[in-house]
């Protein structure tokens, strides 16, 4: 898994209007580039938040891009929880 290749995307389209823009002309060529597996590839390209989450990406670079791919912020937490529950992951707050 190459965790640190996914939030280094994240964290730039959180920060880079030139790659958010790349983004929304370009995802397929943009995700190709990327040193990413098949999983996260398919977990960015659809916008699967509680996949990523459980994959462990900080919550932080994924509340963004969650907003992004339209999910409310009440609706963001929600998915949070339930991977937590599901995975074991330990509850940060």
């Amino acid at each position: 898994m190459s965790l640190y290749h996914v939030q280094k995307l994240l964290f730039g389209l959180n920060n880079d209007a030139a790659l958010r823009d790349r983004w929304a002309t370009d995802r397929a060529a943009l995700l190709a580039d990327a040193a990413l597996e098949a999983s996260e590839r398919a977990a960015l390209e659809s916008g699967d938040v509680a996949a990523l989450y459980a994959m462990g990406v900080h919550p932080l670079l994924l509340a963004p891009f969650a907003g992004r791919c339209g999910l409310a912020w009440p609706d963001y937490l929600a998915t949070l929880a339930a991977v937590e529950q599901t995975s074991g992951i330990p509850d940060p707050r």
